[in-house]
């Protein structure tokens, strides 16, 4: 029996694996990537007898390669928040799968582990942009929730990019760093070199991301752009998350120019957190949950498409 563990390579998949290895320790394949590379189940060569696990991954864009994998006899557990389209009925597919707008993949975990590991739980809901979440599931527990709140995000910041070479860290790495330990807590205790590298990178990127160009602001929202650097893709997300705390009745669209047009990242008010995988779903690259979504390719020619559909959507 092959094990594969495929997991987002951002706060959220990461995080759902470390809390679910501490619990059941074993050995797998570890499938990753960055952020936005969720066709992660195409790189899974299951067989009969196999053992998938599947962590904040859209079930919608990997239905072909989830259909193959079960075919093929592979047992599947999966896990994820995102829209999953048409969950298959398959006896091997153990699916918990939960688009409501306040939960994260990390929580469902948590949830099926009784909270043994609710430190991680916290830090990755942070790093996925529910504070709300975060700090309700941290009552009752003695948690530094400033400190977990800065190393979710930083987490969730590392997982942003084009393609690994942008990233300070595979995310592979990063989860092997992450993973001996019970706690955040105890990581940071051991280890604060990552920490450190990740808060230096995240503050240099954002000072660039405070130059972006307005391309609409309205009542309903602000879309930005930014221009076609490593620091502009590294930033994409997490400067989409500050500005939606920071304007919690507000939805915003960062759009990061690439060859042809712009990759986009696209969050929902704070306040409603409703709209944004309908949103992204109208183009052809795009997809996400309720509360934030993202197109990996918007042409030029699809701008002024988009800002309508933007105004339309919140």
């Amino acid at each position: 029996m092959t094990y594969f563990d495929v997991f987002n390579g951002d706060a959220d998949g990461i995080i759902s694996l470390v809390q679910l290895r501490r619990a059941e320790p074993r050995t797998a394949k570890l499938i990753t990537g960055r952020k936005r590379d969720i066709n992660l189940l195409s790189r899974v060569q299951a067989k009969k007898s196999d053992y998938v696990t599947v962590l904040d991954i859209s079930m919608r864009s990997n239905m072909a390669d989830l259909k193959r994998i079960l075919d093929a006899g592979a047992r599947i557990f999966y896990v994820d928040h995102h829209n999953p389209g048409d969950i298959p009925d398959h006896p091997n597919l153990n699916a918990v799968i939960d688009t409501s707008p306040e939960i994260c993949t990390a929580m469902l975990v948590d949830e099926a582990l009784d909270g043994d590991y609710r430190a991680w739980a916290v830090t990755a809901a942070f790093g996925d942009n529910f504070p709300k979440l975060a700090y309700a599931k941290a009552e009752g527990y003695d948690l530094p929730l400033r400190t977990l709140n800065r190393l979710g995000m930083l987490i969730n910041y590392n997982g942003y990019g084009a393609s690994l070479e942008d990233l300070h860290f595979d995310p592979a790495i990063l989860y092997k760093r992450l993973a001996p330990f019970d706690t955040p807590m105890e990581f940071l205790a051991a280890d604060i070199s990552i920490y450190k590298a990740l808060e230096d990178g995240y503050e240099a990127d954002l000072s660039q991301a405070a130059q972006s160009k307005i391309l609409d602001k309205s009542q309903i929202g602000t879309i930005l752009c930014l221009d076609n650097t490593a620091a502009s893709r590294r930033i994409s997300g997490v400067y989409g998350n500050k500005l939606a705390q920071e304007n919690p009745d507000k939805a915003h669209a960062i759009l990061t120019q690439q060859e042809g047009g712009f990759l986009v990242s696209i969050r929902a008010p704070i306040s409603k957190r409703n709209g944004a995988d309908t949103l992204a779903l109208q183009f052809e690259t795009g997809g996400g949950r309720t509360a934030a979504a993202g197109i990996n390719h918007l042409p030029h020619d699809a701008l002024d498409r988009f800002i309508t559909a933007f105004k339309s959507a919140f």
